[in-house]
């Protein structure tokens, strides 16, 4: 089996979902596939992935899972017991060939909001692990050795004044689940101090490391439709999530509008009740810059906030950040791909997005041109209009 676990999925999968359960249990939403990495034909190993994800299906959380996610602080017991009898419904989930006479394959998710949210992580794990099976059948896991010990010998050199903590966030895009093990335990073993954890839940039960996550953009996308009206869906979501956690899980994401939304919209109770905020697109240094700036402009010290760092980042460029930021915010790095797929080959550019809820589309709106996501033009100038953003590529 490729995904031998429910728990092998990124912790913010959990977070999200308990919100879903409290506040929108009866939201109903669609998620698509797309493949980003020009040239590369999925078809070929459609049967493969077929049987990754019947496998998942049939797997339910065991009784030692349970109790560890009931053992975190803000997870209530009775979503764990609603955990305790989830499984994934294979009716919810299409996988075929795209049609007519490009080569392609196309995944389409749609469902019970509540009972669809977990497919993303695994999915993905199990289209960029058979891809590499079939690809690479004889991997050089010893250039992937290489490059895991020249990276730890790289963040052993980073002077010790600036804190530098780095955490896995490379589940959706791994090599192989093996790998994806022998990675975090390295990093547990040769560089404990600057570790911070993994985003996925299995790993961390697993090796004693913590488990971190939040949100992530299709939450703040779903309401869209879930609030009272467009505009406000931003901080629909955020007040939410507040009333849910009650301080705790305080890293809010940014970019699900681009920057100058956000900031419109968190204004210094949001500064103050926030720990802090999530860079996924665009510039790291400017946003950092002017995430700083905004704190300064609502009277809250930028010092006692925390500024995460998840896009496209590479170990260098993680510790060039950190230089910038010291002493001026707490900062920390989640390394996705550049972690958990860096053998000599080249990682599939995947992603599962939501496109629309409650028979609603929904868009998420990037920094970073390429990123935007939307299946509906129209919907997508709409909301540009409301959030008074301008144009860019859409994905």
């Amino acid at each position: 089996m490729i995904i031998d676990s429910l728990l092998d999925t990124d912790l913010y999968k959990f977070t999200m979902m308990q919100v879903l359960l409290h506040h929108f249990p009866g939201a109903q939403v669609e998620y698509v596939f797309k493949c980003r990495t020009e040239g590369v034909d999925l078809a070929p190993h459609l049967d493969d992935i077929r049987a990754g994800i019947a496998d998942l299906c049939k797997l339910r959380f065991g009784d030692d899972e349970l109790a560890y996610l009931r053992s975190l602080r803000f997870m209530k017991s009775d979503f764990v017991d609603f955990l305790g009898l989830f499984q994934f419904n294979q009716k919810y989930i299409r996988i075929e060939r795209t049609p007519g006479a490009a080569p392609g394959m196309q995944i389409s998710v749609r469902g019970p909001w509540l009972h669809t949210i977990l497919y993303e992580i695994p999915v993905l794990a199990v289209v960029s692990e058979v891809y590499f099976r079939r690809t690479q059948p004889r991997p050089d896991l010893a250039e992937g050795r290489r490059r895991l010990q020249a990276k730890i010998e790289l963040v052993r050199k980073v002077e010790p004044v600036l804190g530098f903590k780095v955490s896995d966030f490379g589940t959706r895009r791994r090599f192989s689940r093996a790998w994806h093990e022998e990675i975090i335990g390295k990093l547990k073993r040769e560089m404990p101090e600057h570790f911070a954890g993994t985003s996925n839940v299995r790993l961390a039960m697993a090796h004693g490391v913590t488990p971190l996550g939040t949100m992530a953009h299709e939450y703040m996308q779903a309401c869209q439709a879930l609030g009272p009206r467009l505009r406000d869906s931003q901080v629909f979501a955020f007040d939410v999530w507040a009333k849910e956690y009650r301080g705790d899980l305080g890293i809010a994401i940014a970019d699900t509008y681009g920057t100058d939304a956000f900031l419109r919209d968190f204004d210094m109770y949001f500064c103050k009740l926030f720990d802090g905020a999530r860079h996924d697109s665009g510039d790291p240094f400017d946003w950092g810059e002017r995430l700083i700036a905004h704190y300064r402009r609502n009277r809250v010290d930028p010092r006692t906030k925390t500024l995460i760092f998840s896009d496209q980042l590479s170990f260098p460029l993680a510790i060039e950040i950190a230089r910038r930021f010291h002493g001026r915010a707490l900062t920390s790095f989640g390394i996705g791909t550049n972690l958990t797929n860096d053998l000599g080959y080249e990682p599939l550019n995947i992603v599962i997005k939501m496109t629309e809820c409650n028979g609603q589309p929904v868009a998420k709106v990037s920094d970073s041109p390429g990123k935007t996501v939307s299946k509906d033009p129209g919907y997508l100038a709409y909301l540009r209009q409301v959030f008074g953003l301008e144009k860019t590529d859409v994905d």
